[in-house]
Protein backbone atom coordinates (compact mmCIF):
# COMPACT_ATOMS: atom_id res chain seq x y z
CA UNK A 1 0.00 0.00 0.00
CA UNK A 2 1.42 3.43 -1.05
CA UNK A 3 1.77 5.96 1.65
CA UNK A 4 1.49 9.81 1.24
CA UNK A 5 2.46 12.71 3.57
CA UNK A 6 -0.28 13.44 6.40
CA UNK A 7 0.58 16.67 5.48
CA UNK A 8 -1.35 16.40 2.25
CA UNK A 9 -4.81 18.02 3.52
CA UNK A 10 -5.71 19.79 0.47
CA UNK A 11 -7.49 16.53 -0.15
CA UNK A 12 -10.26 18.75 1.35
CA UNK A 13 -10.06 21.22 -0.79
CA UNK A 14 -13.91 22.41 -1.88
CA UNK A 15 -15.14 20.87 1.14
CA UNK A 16 -17.48 23.05 3.65
CA UNK A 17 -14.37 25.11 5.51
CA UNK A 18 -16.13 24.02 8.94
CA UNK A 19 -16.02 20.41 8.18
CA UNK A 20 -11.82 20.86 7.35
CA UNK A 21 -11.51 22.36 9.98
CA UNK A 22 -12.57 20.33 12.49
CA UNK A 23 -10.47 17.52 10.36
CA UNK A 24 -7.45 19.48 11.13
CA UNK A 25 -8.35 19.91 15.12
CA UNK A 26 -8.79 16.25 15.23
CA UNK A 27 -5.02 16.02 15.10
CA UNK A 28 -4.09 18.22 18.12
CA UNK A 29 -6.95 16.62 20.18
CA UNK A 30 -6.80 13.21 19.66
CA UNK A 31 -6.69 10.58 22.48
CA UNK A 32 -7.30 7.14 23.54
CA UNK A 33 -9.72 7.28 26.66
CA UNK A 34 -11.56 4.42 26.57
CA UNK A 35 -15.11 3.71 24.65
CA UNK A 36 -18.04 3.51 26.93
CA UNK A 37 -21.65 2.38 25.41
CA UNK A 38 -24.28 4.50 26.46
CA UNK A 39 -27.21 3.36 27.66
CA UNK A 40 -29.49 2.14 24.28
CA UNK A 41 -26.36 1.72 22.24
CA UNK A 42 -25.12 -1.42 21.02
CA UNK A 43 -21.37 -2.85 20.72
CA UNK A 44 -19.41 -4.53 17.77
CA UNK A 45 -16.69 -5.25 17.19
CA UNK A 46 -16.73 -3.75 13.67
CA UNK A 47 -18.86 -1.96 11.69
CA UNK A 48 -19.05 -2.11 7.94
CA UNK A 49 -20.71 0.83 6.29
CA UNK A 50 -20.73 2.25 2.45
CA UNK A 51 -22.76 4.07 0.33
CA UNK A 52 -23.71 7.37 2.67
CA UNK A 53 -23.38 9.88 0.08
CA UNK A 54 -22.21 12.34 1.59
CA UNK A 55 -23.32 15.56 0.10
CA UNK A 56 -26.05 14.32 -2.32
CA UNK A 57 -29.90 14.97 -2.13
CA UNK A 58 -30.12 11.10 -1.97
CA UNK A 59 -28.44 11.06 1.27
CA UNK A 60 -30.47 9.65 4.10
CA UNK A 61 -28.73 11.38 7.02
CA UNK A 62 -31.09 11.35 9.83
CA UNK A 63 -31.33 7.74 9.46
CA UNK A 64 -27.59 7.71 9.23
CA UNK A 65 -27.08 9.96 11.99
CA UNK A 66 -29.43 8.07 14.88
CA UNK A 67 -27.73 4.37 13.17
CA UNK A 68 -23.84 6.07 14.06
CA UNK A 69 -25.46 7.48 17.28
CA UNK A 70 -26.60 3.77 18.53
CA UNK A 71 -24.06 1.46 17.41
CA UNK A 72 -20.51 1.86 18.51
CA UNK A 73 -17.13 -0.72 17.57
CA UNK A 74 -14.11 -0.96 17.97
CA UNK A 75 -13.09 -0.69 14.25
CA UNK A 76 -15.34 1.30 11.71
CA UNK A 77 -14.70 0.58 7.94
CA UNK A 78 -16.15 2.96 5.56
CA UNK A 79 -16.55 0.54 2.22
CA UNK A 80 -16.53 3.47 0.39
CA UNK A 81 -18.94 6.40 -1.49
CA UNK A 82 -18.83 7.75 1.85
CA UNK A 83 -18.59 11.45 0.09
CA UNK A 84 -20.29 11.95 -3.32
CA UNK A 85 -18.15 14.33 -5.07
CA UNK A 86 -19.31 13.74 -9.04
CA UNK A 87 -21.58 17.03 -7.66
CA UNK A 88 -21.06 20.29 -6.42
CA UNK A 89 -21.00 18.97 -2.20
CA UNK A 90 -21.22 22.13 -0.67
CA UNK A 91 -24.97 22.68 -2.53
CA UNK A 92 -26.45 19.75 -1.11
CA UNK A 93 -24.09 20.01 2.48
CA UNK A 94 -26.34 19.97 5.62
CA UNK A 95 -26.06 20.52 9.15
CA UNK A 96 -26.32 16.88 9.92
CA UNK A 97 -24.18 15.79 6.99
CA UNK A 98 -21.88 17.72 9.22
CA UNK A 99 -23.03 16.21 12.70
CA UNK A 100 -22.09 12.52 10.75
CA UNK A 101 -18.44 13.67 9.98
CA UNK A 102 -18.34 15.03 13.57
CA UNK A 103 -19.21 12.12 14.94
CA UNK A 104 -17.50 10.03 13.20
CA UNK A 105 -14.02 12.07 14.39
CA UNK A 106 -15.18 11.78 17.83
CA UNK A 107 -15.10 8.08 17.72
CA UNK A 108 -11.76 8.70 16.39
CA UNK A 109 -10.39 10.72 19.39
CA UNK A 110 -12.15 8.09 21.84
CA UNK A 111 -9.82 5.67 19.96
CA UNK A 112 -12.06 3.94 17.34
CA UNK A 113 -9.76 2.79 14.18
CA UNK A 114 -11.41 4.27 11.29
CA UNK A 115 -10.80 1.95 7.57
CA UNK A 116 -11.53 4.19 4.30
CA UNK A 117 -11.30 2.33 0.89
CA UNK A 118 -12.83 4.86 -1.06
CA UNK A 119 -15.28 4.22 -4.08
CA UNK A 120 -15.99 5.75 -7.33
CA UNK A 121 -17.95 8.37 -6.28
CA UNK A 122 -15.29 9.58 -3.91
CA UNK A 123 -12.34 8.53 -5.74
CA UNK A 124 -10.22 11.92 -5.24
CA UNK A 125 -9.98 10.49 -1.95
CA UNK A 126 -7.55 7.23 -3.55
CA UNK A 127 -4.74 9.68 -3.94
CA UNK A 128 -4.08 9.69 -0.12
CA UNK A 129 -3.55 5.97 0.36
CA UNK A 130 -1.43 5.77 3.81
CA UNK A 131 -2.05 5.80 7.63
CA UNK A 132 -3.35 9.10 9.22
CA UNK A 133 -3.72 10.59 12.97
CA UNK A 134 -3.05 7.11 14.11
CA UNK A 135 -5.92 5.62 14.01
CA UNK A 136 -7.15 6.60 9.98
CA UNK A 137 -6.13 4.11 7.24
CA UNK A 138 -7.00 4.96 3.70
CA UNK A 139 -6.65 2.58 1.64
CA UNK A 140 -7.92 0.46 -1.83
CA UNK A 141 -8.58 -2.85 -0.13
CA UNK A 142 -7.98 -4.17 3.26
CA UNK A 143 -8.55 -8.02 4.82
CA UNK A 144 -10.22 -8.43 7.70
CA UNK A 145 -10.10 -11.23 10.22
CA UNK A 146 -12.96 -12.28 12.37
CA UNK A 147 -12.54 -13.32 15.99
CA UNK A 148 -13.69 -16.79 14.42
CA UNK A 149 -10.55 -17.02 11.51
CA UNK A 150 -12.65 -16.12 8.82
CA UNK A 151 -10.39 -13.83 6.41
CA UNK A 152 -12.50 -11.13 4.33
CA UNK A 153 -11.55 -8.52 1.78
CA UNK A 154 -12.88 -5.41 1.99
CA UNK A 155 -13.59 -3.23 -0.97
CA UNK A 156 -15.61 -0.79 -2.37
CA UNK A 157 -16.69 -2.86 -5.88
CA UNK A 158 -17.04 -0.55 -8.80
CA UNK A 159 -13.73 -2.52 -9.95
CA UNK A 160 -16.23 -5.23 -11.10
CA UNK A 161 -18.54 -2.76 -12.67
CA UNK A 162 -19.11 -3.43 -16.50
CA UNK A 163 -21.22 -0.72 -16.83
CA UNK A 164 -19.01 1.44 -14.88
CA UNK A 165 -16.41 0.83 -16.62
CA UNK A 166 -17.63 0.29 -20.16
CA UNK A 167 -19.99 3.58 -19.93
CA UNK A 168 -18.63 5.50 -17.11
CA UNK A 169 -19.86 9.06 -18.78
CA UNK A 170 -22.96 7.43 -19.20
CA UNK A 171 -22.61 6.03 -15.14
CA UNK A 172 -21.84 9.84 -14.91
CA UNK A 173 -24.64 11.32 -16.64
CA UNK A 174 -27.28 9.03 -14.93
CA UNK A 175 -26.07 10.22 -11.62
CA UNK A 176 -26.38 13.97 -12.40
CA UNK A 177 -30.13 13.21 -13.69
CA UNK A 178 -30.94 11.00 -10.71
CA UNK A 179 -29.51 13.76 -7.91
CA UNK A 180 -32.06 16.23 -10.20
CA UNK A 181 -35.30 13.65 -9.88
CA UNK A 182 -34.16 13.63 -6.43
CA UNK A 183 -34.07 17.06 -6.00
CA UNK A 184 -37.87 18.06 -7.90
CA UNK A 185 -39.18 15.35 -5.27
CA UNK A 186 -37.89 17.01 -2.11
CA UNK A 187 -39.45 20.14 -2.72
CA UNK A 188 -42.65 18.13 -3.97
CA UNK A 189 -42.64 16.52 -0.70
CA UNK A 190 -41.93 19.47 1.01
CA UNK A 191 -45.02 21.14 -0.45
CA UNK A 192 -47.11 17.77 0.92
CA UNK A 193 -45.59 17.48 4.23
CA UNK A 194 -47.13 21.36 4.62
CA UNK A 195 -50.56 19.95 3.90
CA UNK A 196 -49.94 16.78 6.06
CA UNK A 197 -49.66 14.59 3.17
CA UNK A 198 -47.48 11.53 2.91
CA UNK A 199 -44.28 11.82 1.00
CA UNK A 200 -44.30 10.97 -2.70
CA UNK A 201 -41.97 8.15 -3.67
CA UNK A 202 -42.28 8.08 -7.39
CA UNK A 203 -38.42 9.14 -7.71
CA UNK A 204 -37.59 6.35 -5.34
CA UNK A 205 -39.25 3.86 -7.48
CA UNK A 206 -37.82 5.14 -10.57
CA UNK A 207 -34.40 5.20 -9.61
CA UNK A 208 -35.06 1.53 -7.81
CA UNK A 209 -36.61 0.20 -10.80
CA UNK A 210 -33.49 1.86 -13.42
CA UNK A 211 -31.32 0.09 -11.03
CA UNK A 212 -32.90 -3.46 -11.78
CA UNK A 213 -33.06 -2.86 -15.22
CA UNK A 214 -29.47 -2.21 -15.66
CA UNK A 215 -28.17 -4.93 -13.28
CA UNK A 216 -30.91 -7.61 -14.21
CA UNK A 217 -28.07 -9.42 -16.55
CA UNK A 218 -25.27 -8.32 -14.65
CA UNK A 219 -23.51 -11.17 -12.41
CA UNK A 220 -21.47 -8.67 -10.24
CA UNK A 221 -21.77 -11.24 -7.16
CA UNK A 222 -20.32 -14.00 -9.35
CA UNK A 223 -17.10 -11.45 -10.13
CA UNK A 224 -16.77 -10.13 -6.42
CA UNK A 225 -17.06 -13.79 -5.15
CA UNK A 226 -14.12 -14.31 -7.96
CA UNK A 227 -11.89 -11.71 -6.74
CA UNK A 228 -12.48 -12.65 -3.28
CA UNK A 229 -10.96 -15.89 -3.94
CA UNK A 230 -8.19 -14.28 -6.31
CA UNK A 231 -7.02 -12.63 -2.86
CA UNK A 232 -7.59 -15.84 -0.88
CA UNK A 233 -10.15 -14.68 1.00
CA UNK A 234 -12.85 -16.21 2.74
CA UNK A 235 -15.57 -13.65 1.44
CA UNK A 236 -15.86 -10.33 0.69
CA UNK A 237 -17.70 -7.08 2.50
CA UNK A 238 -18.00 -4.36 -0.66
CA UNK A 239 -21.14 -2.31 -0.98
CA UNK A 240 -21.35 -0.03 -4.89
CA UNK A 241 -24.25 -2.13 -6.14
CA UNK A 242 -26.82 -0.75 -3.66
CA UNK A 243 -28.36 -4.04 -3.14
CA UNK A 244 -27.42 -5.16 0.63
CA UNK A 245 -26.67 -9.52 0.49
CA UNK A 246 -25.64 -11.61 2.79
CA UNK A 247 -25.20 -15.12 1.79
CA UNK A 248 -22.04 -17.88 0.28
CA UNK A 249 -24.31 -18.86 -2.67
CA UNK A 250 -21.19 -18.93 -4.65
CA UNK A 251 -18.83 -20.65 -2.65
CA UNK A 252 -18.02 -17.19 -0.67
CA UNK A 253 -19.14 -15.48 2.00
CA UNK A 254 -20.82 -12.75 0.12
CA UNK A 255 -21.98 -9.32 2.29
CA UNK A 256 -23.07 -6.33 0.57
CA UNK A 257 -23.45 -3.40 3.10
CA UNK A 258 -26.30 -1.72 0.86
CA UNK A 259 -26.75 2.04 1.14
CA UNK A 260 -27.85 5.01 2.61
CA UNK A 261 -29.90 6.35 -0.27
CA UNK A 262 -32.35 3.97 -0.46
CA UNK A 263 -31.86 0.69 1.92
CA UNK A 264 -30.82 1.90 5.52
CA UNK A 265 -28.31 -0.63 6.07
CA UNK A 266 -25.05 -1.62 6.73
CA UNK A 267 -22.94 -4.75 7.77
CA UNK A 268 -21.77 -5.88 11.71
CA UNK A 269 -19.39 -8.35 13.19
CA UNK A 270 -20.48 -10.08 15.87
CA UNK A 271 -18.28 -10.97 19.59
CA UNK A 272 -18.55 -14.65 17.83
CA UNK A 273 -17.56 -13.39 14.62
CA UNK A 274 -20.21 -13.78 12.36
CA UNK A 275 -21.68 -11.24 10.23
CA UNK A 276 -25.09 -9.64 10.28
CA UNK A 277 -27.21 -7.21 8.15
CA UNK A 278 -28.44 -4.46 10.05
CA UNK A 279 -31.67 -2.86 8.81
CA UNK A 280 -32.34 1.25 9.70
CA UNK A 281 -34.90 1.33 7.54
CA UNK A 282 -37.78 1.12 9.73
CA UNK A 283 -36.09 4.03 11.57
CA UNK A 284 -35.64 6.05 8.18
CA UNK A 285 -39.39 5.74 7.99
CA UNK A 286 -40.16 7.04 11.48
CA UNK A 287 -37.38 9.80 10.70
CA UNK A 288 -39.52 10.68 7.83
CA UNK A 289 -42.82 10.59 9.76
CA UNK A 290 -41.44 12.80 12.31
CA UNK A 291 -40.70 15.31 10.18
CA UNK A 292 -43.81 15.42 8.82
CA UNK A 293 -44.85 15.83 11.93
CA UNK A 294 -42.43 19.18 12.91
CA UNK A 295 -43.94 20.66 9.67
CA UNK A 296 -47.18 20.74 10.21
CA UNK A 297 -46.42 21.84 13.42
CA UNK A 298 -44.16 24.56 12.12
CA UNK A 299 -47.06 25.46 9.75
CA UNK A 300 -50.19 25.44 12.51
CA UNK A 301 -48.23 28.04 14.35
CA UNK A 302 -46.72 29.78 11.46
CA UNK A 303 -51.04 30.41 10.63
CA UNK A 304 -51.86 31.45 13.99
CA UNK A 305 -49.56 33.91 14.04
Amino acid sequence: MTKHSTNGFDAFAGFPADLVKEVLGTIATKDQTPKRIQPGQRYFPSLFISDMHLGAHSCQADALLSFLECHVADTIYLVGDIFDIWRPIGSNWKPVHHKIVNLLLDRMRSGVRIVYTPGNHDEFFRHYFGEYFGNLTVADYVYHTTSNGTKFLVIHGDCVDLFERKAPVLSKLGAHAENLLRGVQLLVNRGLNVFGREDWCGVDRLVAFGNRMVRANESFQIRLADLARTHEADGIVCGHFHQSALHDDHGIIYANCGDWTENCTALAETTSGQLMMLDWSAHSALARKEARAATRSDASVTARA
